[in-house]
């Protein structure tokens, strides 16, 4: 497809697009500056509600749940709607400012939350694609509809295993899913049939409330003595898990399917640095497999690592759920209207502006400036069965998912595209490794994230359009959904929801905090050597 077979409504689309792209800059930066993290994302969440109201659309605020989560909705009439999303949610540890320099953000410390794939560009790349989409829907009388789910916590694999078992997803004509990437071979391209896999995560929650009942006959609930006999507590419960967790990892899956396990401590006995037993201790794990049965399997042996814990240390143990997600589902007919609007529009362009950028950050890290400063993929398309051959060149034959990202839950309930536009990264000499903090700041710098999310709104903007004119394109897309699920939804192959909890958006979530010092993340920015 040229730009010269584009129909009169996805011209409309790319030219509402350009008009935003000043719009689009602003509210990526003002994303990117919030920095907020998994299910804490109160600032973000807020501003995306208060754009889509303005901008004509129906919002409910904490969908399913979810204090952080949004569906907004708009119609044209009855007709098919189409699904896209925003994702908002950063990483603690990672505060970085827009600056080629390494600096935290104003008024924080390094520790504070910070975009890093970054999901700034990607909920404002899905924002402008859906207002584009909205523009050619009004001018040319296109009947249909856009639903705009807002998606927090994807980090902790949060909202969308959750936001379907509530049905937020049913309904939908087709669902385009986008992500910014950089590496091989899922650099400008579309995933064709081997789609991310299943990850299961987990709090762990060790409680010692009956220290008293520890090797002790008199009852008394305090020892007399700080050298008497106590219980170890909580925090040697977590202690154990932890380690214990590391030592068995080897036993608990075969050593194939490229599947990974890791963990985070949220509480560790509340800082109490006292000869009292620790009250509360919590870990939770997150695991990358690609089929249920292995998350299962996992699942059972870090069961009987907390239960061999606790008994060891006077605690009694809980496990709470934070996502049960589902593997992916492909859909080439999908994937073929997506990539059909990435060769009409081309991978993105960065110009002398954004070369300039990297150039000052080589110069700042000590390397010489490069003349083409940026890796060739970013500028380059892939055709996705291409990067398929190269994605399955290391996966066993009959392994069908590998990595993971909530986006899988949505693929079970309508035909779904996952596709990636190129986000910048720089070249490297030979051996040479940029430190995390310069993707961090590339994700952040306008003159460099913008081309992205200017090319994947316009991506977005294409297919739905495409979708929603098509009535063939949405046949062929659900006459294949039908016969991989086995009959469609609730088919023979068709996986139901796995979320069977509620949000787990209470426990200790590193967050910002209001003190009478001021607006701080959670570890305070004043600290030696932060």
């Amino acid at each position: 497809m040229t730009t010269t077979d584009l129909s009169p409504a996805q011209r409309t689309a790319l030219a509402a697009v350009a008009a935003r792209r000043a719009d689009l800059s602003d509210w990526c930066a003002t994303i990117f500056d919030h920095g907020e993290t998994a299910w804490r994302e109160y600032r973000s969440a807020e501003w995306y509600v208060a754009r889509l109201r303005a901008e004509g659309f129906t919002v409910e605020e904490g969908s399913a749940g979810m204090p952080t989560a949004f569906c907004a909705e708009w119609h044209n009439g009855a007709g098919p709607v189409i699904g896209m999303y925003a994702e908002y949610d950063g990483i603690p540890g990672n505060c970085q400012a827009a600056s080629t320099r390494r600096e935290p953000r104003a008024g924080l410390g390094f520790q504070a939350g910070g975009h890093t794939d970054p999901h700034s560009g990607l909920g404002i790349a899905g924002l402008g694609g859906a207002l584009a989409v909205k523009a050619a829907m009004e001018r040319h009388g296109i009947p249909g509809g856009i639903r705009f789910t807002g998606e927090p916590a994807e980090k902790v694999r949060g909202s969308k295993p959750i936001h379907a078992a509530k049905g937020y997803y049913d309904g939908l004509a087709a669902i385009l899913s986008f992500h910014p990437f950089y590496m091989l071979p899922m650099c400008n391209t579309v995933r064709w049939e081997t789609h991310c896999g299943a990850a299961y995560s987990m709090v762990y929650r060790f409680i010692c409330d009956t220290p008293e009942a520890w090797g002790r006959s008199d009852g008394a609930p305090i020892p007399q003595s700080h050298s008497a006999i106590r219980a170890p507590g909580a925090n040697d419960a977590l202690n154990l898990m932890f380690l214990t967790s590391k030592s068995l990892r080897d036993s608990m899956l075969p050593h194939q399917g490229g599947w990974s396990i890791s963990e985070a401590i949220l509480t560790a006995g509340q800082a109490t640095a006292d000869n009292q037993p620790a009250g509360l201790a919590e870990v939770q794990y997150m695991m990358r497999v690609p089929t249920l049965v292995m998350a299962e399997a996992v699942t059972a042996a870090l069961d009987r690592n907390a239960e061999a814990a606790a008994a060891m240390t006077g605690c009694r143990w809980e496990r709470h759920w934070v996502c049960k997600s589902r593997p992916g589902l492909a859909n080439h007919a999908m994937a073929r209207v997506v990539w059909q609007a990435m060769q009409t529009v081309g991978a993105p362009v960065w110009d002398d502006k954004a070369a300039a950028v990297a150039r000052e950050i080589q110069a700042n890290v000590g390397l010489t400036p490069m003349d083409d400063p940026f890796i060739p993929e970013m500028s380059r398309l892939i055709d996705p069965e291409a990067a398929e051959a190269i994605l399955r060149h290391d996966l066993p034959p009959s392994q069908k998912n590998s990595t993971s990202d909530d986006y899988t839950d949505m693929t079970w309930h309508a035909p779904t595209a996952r596709f990636y536009i190129a986000r910048p990264a720089l070249r490297a000499p030979a051996g040479y490794a940029y430190p995390a903090w310069v993707m961090n700041a590339l994700g952040g710098i306008p003159a460099t994230i913008d081309p992205m999310v200017q090319r994947a709104a316009e991506v977005l903007a294409l297919s739905a359009l495409r979708l929603l004119e098509d009535a063939g394109a949405r046949e062929a897309a659900w006459d294949e959904f039908n016969r991989r699920t086995g009959g469609g939804v609730g088919g023979a192959d068709w996986i139901a929801p796995l979320c069977d909890y509620d949000p787990p958006v209470n426990f200790r979530w590193p967050e910002y905090v209001t003190t009478p010092r001021g607006r701080d993340w959670w570890i305070p920015s004043a600290m030696p050597g932060a």
